[in-house]
């Protein structure tokens, strides 16, 4: 008996946008792509769904490392990543394929005794980070027989780091240096950040990738959500026009859209209005927005109330009003080291000319839009 498909089980799989990308590295050897989007629409699941298979079914060996979860030490990061996909290629996964790999130091009569050496062994990987970079890519492409394709995912943190220059500088001269056995793809969700990386003159990265959109889900992914809303829900049906209004609301993140829609189907409402105000308000939502106001300062919180308003952190109006508190006695290099802040805790993003808050439904509480709150009330 076949198992029930839930929500959890939807997924939009895109194999066509994964062989374009590798057909653009194939036709640039050595020049990296840099794919960027915001946050949580879907890049990292891409990079694991979509292009690692389509890349190891076109003869590839890819290797996925997060450098955001390993800030204070991206290449200790790679070259784990790297280490681990040595490991898959190099040691057989039997004893006999073990035994089959080492050396016969005596055979008696007639096989009658064996005797084995001892296993063949390398010289030790250099200790060096950046050496050590350099001679893994060799090694997995050699002993894989095949060659790679690096994905880093949220590269531009690297740049945060105390020696994100000389980090980054390593990169390419490893990529430069084995542009026939490696291609590599870059992910970033602050497109401020990756710009600058990729495309300040002088820098490492200076027109050596290329910066690509990529590209959010879109109604394909809402009428996959409708339909099996539909299929659960006999007689009601979730509007297209309703949906996509809601996504591009919360910034087209597939995931937060799921549980929108799952907490619609939980109680049988199609009201895609009303579901959003309810989500909006959840108590453990709420008490995590409450939670991370907290943690800023005042300057930092006032700035964040005036931007979700619409305002630009740096426009004579929003210093004026900042003005007005009580203790602040705001400056334009003060606002700029908030705005600084707010940027590195991924709290506010660039957004076009001016800047964003990040997450929409935290903009929307924070500007008590749809219920009785006020500036105030975040002090």
């Amino acid at each position: 008996m076949a198992a029930v498909k839930t929500f959890d089980d939807l997924e939009i799989r895109r194999p066509e946008l994964a062989q374009a990308y590798l057909q653009m590295l194939q036709a640039q050897a050595g020049r990296p792509l840099a794919l960027f989007a915001p946050r949580r629409v879907g890049k990292t699941y891409f990079l694991d769904q979509d292009l690692t298979p389509t890349a190891r079914s076109a003869g590839y060996v890819p290797v996925y490392a997060d450098v955001w979860l390993q800030r204070a030490s991206p290449l200790d990061a790679i070259n784990h990543s790297l280490e681990e996909a040595l490991d898959d290629a190099t040691v057989p996964a039997s004893a006999i394929g073990k035994t089959a790999k080492t050396a016969v130091k005596k055979l008696g009569g007639l096989g009658a005794s064996v005797e084995f050496g001892d296993a063949p062994s390398r010289r030790a990987l250099p200790a060096q980070a950046e050496l050590r970079l350099d001679a893994l890519v060799t090694r997995l492409s050699a002993a894989a027989d095949k060659p790679v394709l690096l994905m880093l995912d949220e590269i531009q943190s690297v740049a945060e780091h105390p020696q994100g220059q000389a980090i980054v500088a390593t990169l390419r001269a490893v990529l430069q240096k084995h542009k026939r056995r490696v291609h590599a793809v870059f992910t970033g969700s602050s497109q401020e950040a990756l710009a600058q990386m990729m495309s300040a003159s002088g820098g490492p990265m200076y027109q050596f990738a290329q910066l690509v959109d990529f590209p959010s889900l879109g109604d394909e992914y809402l009428d996959l959500l409708a339909q099996h809303f539909a299929k659960v829900h006999k007689g009601k049906r979730l509007e297209l026009a309703d949906l996509r209004r809601a996504f591009d609301h919360i910034g087209r993140k597939p995931a937060l859209m799921k549980d929108i829609v799952k907490a619609m189907s939980a109680e049988g409402s199609a009201d895609v209005d009303l579901a959003m105000q309810r989500i909006a308000q959840d108590d453990r939502q709420v008490a995590g927005w409450r939670a991370l106001l907290a943690s800023l300062a005042p300057l930092e919180r006032e700035l964040l109330v005036l931007v979700a308003q619409g305002r630009s952190p740096m426009a004579k109006d929003t210093l004026l009003a900042l003005s007005k508190h009580p203790g602040f006695e705001p400056t334009v290099a003060k606002i700029r080291t908030a705005v600084e802040r707010l940027k590195r805790a991924g709290i506010l993003a660039k957004q076009g000319a001016g800047f964003a808050i990040e997450d929409r439904l935290f903009a929307d509480y924070i500007a008590g839009r749809g219920q009785p709150s006020t500036a105030a009330r975040l002090r």
